[in-house]
């Protein structure tokens, strides 16, 4: 799939704000400062459509991009507030919190979450207790390892490694998963390839 314009749209509050749930939609989550931002840059070509922050918590609203692909396709990508750490007070967390939960748990037309693990770092209690939880919640989702470039190859397929051997104590059937890098593009036409699959299926219903 070949993405041909990618705008900003829409930061909503909640759920409840979010545009009419009229095409299909994609999310992108993860622990705060992972690189998602850059992500969705790299994916939609456009390098400041979503803000980039050294500071952790920069996302705090629901944000909305419409996407329109090469093959007439026109969907939604969002770009979710990211979970764990970030320099904001309790409350503020709390009502992140509960703001995603809503959205993941009662957005209509969500597709597919997308998320994102840092592979630099062994696994993390935080990412494998929220993807515990989307099975709970019974959510689709894969799992997007980012910034690859910044390990040498062979210590980011160990942590890849040692993140899936963790999900296998927990999970039968292992989600999807891919690794990528902003910095090089890796892993870019694989997640739209895979976009455009579910696009496909979305049409369909």
């Amino acid at each position: 799939m070949e993405i041909i314009d990618a705008q900003y749209l829409i930061s909503s509050a909640t759920h409840k704000q979010c545009p009419p749930p009229d095409k299909a939609e994609y999310a992108f989550i993860g622990r705060s400062n992972v690189g998602k931002s850059s992500l969705i840059n790299m994916l939609t070509g456009k390098n400041n459509l979503a803000r980039t922050s050294g500071k952790p918590g920069k996302t705090q609203l629901i944000n909305h991009f419409e996407i329109i692909s090469k093959n007439k396709q026109h969907w939604y990508l969002v770009d979710l507030p990211g979970y764990g750490y970030a320099t904001v007070s309790q409350k503020a967390r709390n009502n992140w919190s509960n703001m995603i939960e809503s959205y993941i748990r009662l957005r209509e037309n969500l597709g597919n979450l997308f998320v994102l693990i840092d592979s630099r770092h062994t696994p993390q209690k935080i990412d494998l207790l929220f993807i515990n939880q989307l099975g709970e919640w019974q959510v689709p989702f894969v799992i997007v390892f980012t910034k690859a470039d910044k390990n040498k190859d062979e210590i980011t397929a160990e942590n890849v490694d040692l993140f899936i051997k963790e999900l296998k104590k927990t999970w039968e059937i292992l989600p999807p998963y891919f690794i990528t890098s902003a910095v090089k593009a890796t892993g870019r036409k694989e997640l739209l390839d895979y976009i455009g699959a579910l696009n496909e299926s979305f049409s369909k219903l």
